[in-house]
């Protein structure tokens, strides 16, 4: 259980990147392939590096996707139902990847550098 639990945010970009492949409705859609195949990668290798920057370019990608749900917004020349749809969803849907993305920044963060830290300070240890 406690496996599952810190995997939230890997295992929630999953379902937000198929959502956005079906949103997109082309049966083979190379960057949501690509960032699927990344999230994967990430929960298995658990590798910190890896997993800092993949945060901190989703992050990015949603401050831009932010901008873009507003440029959208700017269209509308009433505030009508499609206007509140549209603040709606993509703000709750940009929201929680932005939180999530967020979480992952903080889990790597707190996470030290692999086996090689462990085993200096085993060996300086025993010196």
């Amino acid at each position: 259980m406690k496996k599952i639990k810190s995997r939230i945010p890997e295992l929630f970009l999953i379902i937000a990147t198929f959502y956005y492949w079906s949103l997109t409705a082309i049966a083979v859609n190379w960057f949501a392939i690509v960032l699927l195949g990344l999230l994967l990668f990430l929960i298995v290798s658990q590798h910190k590096t890896i997993g800092m920057v993949f945060s901190i370019v989703l992050i990015l990608i949603n401050l831009y996707l932010i901008l873009a749900m507003l440029s959208e917004f700017s269209e509308f020349t009433e505030f009508n139902d499609a206007a509140k749809k549209l603040l709606f969803v993509g703000s709750a849907f940009i929201g929680s990847n932005l939180l999530f993305s967020t979480l992952l920044v903080i889990k790597y963060a707190k996470k030290p550098y692999g086996k090689s830290t462990n085993q200096s300070n085993t060996s300086n240890a025993q010196r």
